[in-house]
C-alpha cells in the first residue's frame, strides 16, 4: 500500500525503449552485474538512496561474499526503466516492488521464492505479521516485504486545543471525524481536512463501509452500494460540506500543494497519509500528532509498503535471496528506523523500543498508531491488471473530484471499463 509512486504509461513500445536505454546508459546500468555483483533497484529519492545503501554496508560487512551495486530511479520513470531492462535480458538481480508487483509475477518476470523461503526456515509470519503474504500470486510468493504501515490520520494538536476538540482515536467513526472537521474548519482560512482524493483514502471508507474494490471471486465490485456511499462521502466533504479545501483552494494555497504540505503548513487541521510525511513535520513549526484512522461500520485502513523481489535475469537467486532475508532482517530493519525513512516490515523492529521512541520524534508522539493500525489493514488487491485499474479511476475520477458529482454514475462507468479489463 503502499507508496506515492505515481506510474505513467509510455506514448508507444518504440518510445519506451529509447527513452528507458539511454536513462538506464546514463545511470550506468546495464552492466553492473559484470564483477560478479549483484544489481539491486530501488525507486525514490536522496533519503532512500542513502537508507538502502547504509543497510547494503551492514550485508556486505557481515557477508564478504555478497556484493551488492545499488541504483536509484526516480519513481515516476521506475516501471518503464525496470521493463526495459527485462525485456533486453538484464533485469536487476533485486528490484522493489509495490502495488503492481503482479504486473511482473503474471508475466514470469519474477522468481517465485517458495522453495528459498522453506530452505531458509524463513518464518513470514512470524517476521511479517498479516503483510507476510501480501505479494503473493496463484499461491506463490513473489517478493518479501520490506517497508510497511498504514495510512494513519496526522492532527494539529494547537487546532483541536483551540476548538476544544479530544484528540482522534481508533474508537472514532466517520461520523465523529466528520463533526470534527466541521467544527475545525474556517470558511477561507482554515479547513478540517486535507482531502480523501487519492485511492488509498477513499478506499479505506470503502472497505469501513464493508465494501470491495474487486470481490472474492476476483470480480469488480467498484459500483457496490458501499462503494458508492465511500467515494460520495469523501467527494462531498469538498463540495457538500466545504471541510476540505477545492482544487481551486488548493492552488491559490501555491505549486504543488495538497494535503501533506498544507498540514505541515497549518492550514488544514487533519491529513490522513502514510509515514513518509512525518519527514517533513520533525522540522516543523506546528504541534502534531498521530493516531490510528477512524471506523465505519467496521475498522479497515489501507497499507503502504514496498518488497524486494528476485526477478527471472538474476544469475544468482539463492544469492539474491540470502541478500533479501539479510535486508529484512531486524539488523538492516533498524537503520530504516534510524533514518526516518519508512515503518519496517519486520515486527520486531516495530515492537522494538528503538520504533516506538525514536531519537528523532518529537516528545509524546504516538508510534505505537502504526502497531494499532496493522490490526485491521485491509488487503488491497494487488491484481495483475494494477495499472490498468488505477489509470481508470484516474481517468474517469478528475472531473468528479474537481467539481463534485454523482459517485453512482462515476463507479458505473467505472465498473463497466474493469469488468472489459479485468479477466
Amino acid at each position: 500500500m503502499m507508496h506515492k509512486v505515481q506510474w505513467r504509461r509510455g506514448a508507444g513500445l518504440a518510445a519506451t525503449a529509447l527513452l528507458g536505454a539511454a536513462a538506464l546508459a546514463a545511470c550506468g546500468g546495464g552492466d553492473s552485474g559484470d564483477d560478479g555483483a549483484l544489481k539491486m533497484v530501488v525507486w525514490g529519492g536522496d533519503l532512500d538512496k542513502e537508507t538502502y545503501q547504509a543497510r547494503i554496508d551492514l550485508l556486505e560487512a557481515e557477508n564478504p561474499d555478497i556484493t551488492i551495486d545499488l541504483q536509484l530511479i526516480p519513481s515516476d520513470q521506475y516501471e518503464q526503466k525496470v521493463q526495459t531492462m527485462i525485456a533486453g535480458g538484464d533485469g536487476p538481480d533485486i528490484m522493489q516492488v509495490a502495488e503492481n508487483v503482479n504486473s511482473y509475477s503474471s508475466k514470469s518476470q519474477l522468481v517465485p521464492l517458495d522453495e528459498y523461503i522453506e530452505s531458509s526456515g524463513l518464518d513470514m509470519e512470524q517476521r511479517f505479521g498479516p503483510v507476510g503474504d501480501l505479494y503473493t500470486y496463484e499461491d506463490q510468493t513473489y517478493a518479501i516485504p520490506d517497508r510497511s504501515g498504514a495510512m494513519i490520520v496526522y492532527y494539529n494538536k494547537d487546532l483541536f486545543d483551540a476548538a476544544g476538540l479530544e484528540y482522534p482515536t481508533a474508537e472514532w467513526t466517520q461520523e465523529d471525524a466528520q463533526a470534527a472537521m466541521e467544527q475545525l474548519t474556517i470558511p477561507g482560512e482554515q479547513w478540517g481536512y486535507g482531502g480523501a482524493g487519492w485511492w488509498a483514502q477513499w478506499w479505506s471508507f470503502a472497505y469501513q463501509n464493508g465494501g470491495q474494490i474487486i470481490d472474492d471471486s476476483g470480480r469488480p465490485a467498484v459500483n457496490s452500494p458501499e462503494v458508492v456511499a465511500a467515494l460520495q462521502w469523501a467527494n462531498d466533504l469538498t463540495h457538500v460540506h466545504h471541510v476540505v479545501p477545492t482544487a481551486a483552494e488548493y492552488a491559490d494555497m501555491g505549486p504543488d500543494m495538497g494535503g501533506d504540505p498544507a498540514f505541515a503548513a497549518g492550514t488544514v487541521a487533519m491529513n490522513t497519509t502514510g509515514f513518509w510525511a512525518i519527514g517533513g513535520l520533525i522540522e516543523s513549526d506546528i504541534n502534531w500528532g498521530i493516531a490510528p484512522m477512524w471506523s465505519g461500520e467496521q475498522q479497515a485502513v489501507s497499507a503502504f509498503g514496498s518488497g524486494l523481489a528476485v526477478t527471472r535475469d538474476s544469475e544468482n537467486p539463492e544469492q539474491a535471496f540470502e541478500a533479501i532475508d539479510f535486508l529484512t532482517d531486524v539488523e538492516a530493519q533498524t537503520v530504516i528506523i534510524d533514518k526516518a525513512q519508512d515503518v519496517p516490515a519486520n515486527l520486531e523492529v516495530q515492537q522494538s523500543d528503538a520504533f516506538l521512541n525514536p531519537e528523532w520524534a518529537p516528545e509524546g508522539l504516538d508510534m505505537g498508531a502504526f502497531g494499532e493500525s496493522s490490526e485491521f489493514i485491509f488487503r488491497a488487491p494487488f491484481i495483475p491488471e494494477w495499472n490498468e485499474m488505477m489509470a481508470t479511476f484516474d481517468d474517469n475520477l478528475g472531473t468528479f473530484w474537481n467539481e463534485g458529482g454523482d459517485a453512482k454514475t462515476e463507479l458505473d462507468k467505472i465498473q463497466a471499463q474493469l469488468e472489459s479489463i479485468i479477466e
